[in-house]
């Protein structure tokens, strides 16, 4: 957990009357000089938030947390029972509790940087990856908070989830602070906003890219997942809104909204940002960008595909709307790259081309394929499996947008994690005949072999569902795999 070096103890009676907490035991004289959501993580002095969750209660390990300092512990009643030998401010809500102390523990650090807060199912990544390269590269240091990397400046921490928990959200910003950056781009999921761990944050631009069929394991339907994409969309989080229009969800929400929105489109003019113009070249783009106010930026792009014109886009009219000049975006424009495991290529010389994408929805699929059409005229040869433990709704989906978009399917294993590989590759094919060379393969690394092995000169092979990830989730335990390595080390053997 990153924190703040300088901070100034708030006392626990002061916490209590900012939540209107009840309590039990003494909270007179004590102070509180951090707040933590995992006993791994407390440090001496720290108000330790127990949270229920799927398995557990996070009171279950508050003497754990007792053992490394923790000072007093906010949770729900069914916690506060768990607890004795401190003092233990209760919430019927602790998890919205939890963003609105941590929020105000750090005395609401988003407020002092020009927030940026990305959501939608696809392009979250790439798009806060482009607005952080921008500003970085125009001379203004940022942050990025998302699911591949947290970066504050120059300095790189592993994201243990696209966005945090509100504790450790808050001390990381508030550790930007100190170290006076002034920008601040980070993606919201879904997740953080049904889970509140964005409660007291506040955005200055909030953007939607898009919504397609994703996470109903969790939401249980599209007009709820909508809904809850939408909180984010209102004066609590945010001031402007920066909406993609082509997406029917991203229609509705700009007229629902009730922040002011700049609307995006790649075709309509009407938006109030569009593309005049997009030529395709051999690597990436020519293209032309109108704006607000008539702005025109031109330029070129070594970006691929429909679906990153969309991201590119958003990118660069939230850059304008911070107030970085046209001109200088437009020459940065070509030094721009897409996120890690986003469309990565993966090059050893070999006569074909090859990538790793995260695609792992339906939508993300048929669109990162409908790019590899456009990049090669030759065949596209493609390898994507499906998570366990996830929304299995949408397993032969996926599977029929692998077969639709390539002209060689292999479907393999993603993260089984407690499922069983076999039972998943049977969802995901149980409409399809799989013809070959498409072939079902268990082991991904296998699979890889399998279709670098298929692959002619001028073909493009592309290994979907995991990209920037390291490891392989099987019965619980991760194991070491790499998309991109296993990538490499195929078309090395077929070298």
């Amino acid at each position: 957990m990153q924190r703040p070096i300088t901070n100034s103890c708030k006392s626990l009676v002061a916490i209590s009357a900012v939540l209107g907490t009840q309590y039990v035991g003494t909270i007179e004289g004590i102070e509180v000089s951090g707040i933590c959501q995992s006993s791994k993580d407390i440090v001496a002095g720290d108000l330790f938030i127990a949270l229920s969750g799927e398995k557990f209660h996070g009171a279950a390990f508050a003497k754990d947390a007792i053992a490394q300092g923790a000072v007093a512990v906010l949770t729900d009643p069914t916690g506060a029972q768990m607890i004795t030998g401190l003092p233990v401010l209760i919430s019927q809500n602790p998890r919205r509790s939890a963003g609105i102390v941590s929020a105000w523990f750090y005395e609401e650090p988003m407020r002092d940087l020009y927030s940026v807060g990305v959501t939608g199912t696809n392009g979250k990544t790439t798009v806060t990856t482009l607005l952080h390269q921008i500003m970085q590269q125009a001379g203004r240091e940022s942050g990025l908070i998302g699911t591949v990397e947290t970066r504050i400046g120059d300095d790189v921490l592993v994201s243990k989830r696209t966005t945090p928990e509100s504790a450790d959200l808050q001390a990381l910003i508030a550790t930007m602070r100190e170290r006076h950056l002034r920008n601040l781009v980070m993606e919201v999921s879904s997740h953080a906003i049904t889970l509140e761990r964005i409660r007291g944050s506040h955005f200055a631009v909030v953007g939607f890219t898009n919504l397609t069929q994703d996470h109903l394991d969790f939401h249980k339907s599209m007009e709820d997942y909508f809904l809850t994409k939408s909180k984010l969309f209102t004066f609590e989080y945010a001031d402007l809104a920066v909406i993609n229009i082509d997406d029917s969800y991203g229609a509705r929400l700009a007229m629902m909204t009730e922040l002011p929105v700049m609307s995006l489109s790649r075709w309509d003019t009407k938006a109030t940002w569009h593309y005049a113009s997009i030529t395709p070249g051999y690597v990436g783009a020519s293209i032309a960008i109108r704006g607000s106010g008539g702005v025109l930026i031109e330029g070129k792009t070594t970006l691929f595909g429909g679906s990153n014109f969309d991201n590119l886009l958003m990118a660069i009219a939230i850059a304008v709307e911070s107030g970085i000049d046209p001109i200088d975006i437009a020459a940065i424009l070509p030094k721009l790259t897409g996120a890690p495991g986003r469309l990565e290529a993966v090059g050893l010389g070999q006569n074909f081309t090859a990538f790793v994408d995260y695609a792992h929805s339906p939508d993300a699929v048929t669109r990162v394929l409908e790019v590899a059409n456009e990049i090669t005229q030759a065949r596209v040869i493609a390898v994507l499996g499906c998570g366990g433990d996830r929304d299995a709704s949408k397993r032969s989906l996926m599977g029929l947008a692998l077969r639709d978009g390539a002209d060689i399917a292999i479907y393999t294993s993603d993260n089984p994690r407690s499922e069983k590989p076999e039972d998943i590759l049977v969802q995901m094919v149980l409409d399809i005949e799989v013809i070959p060379p498409s072939e079902v393969i268990l082991d991904r690394a296998r699979a890889i072999k399998v279709a670098v092995n298929h692959a002619k000169a001028g073909d493009l092979v592309i290994v979907l569902g995991k990209g920037h990830e390291q490891g392989q989730e099987i019965a619980g335990v991760v194991h070491p795999f790499d998309d991109r390595i296993e990538l490499a080390r195929a078309i090395e053997d077929k070298k």
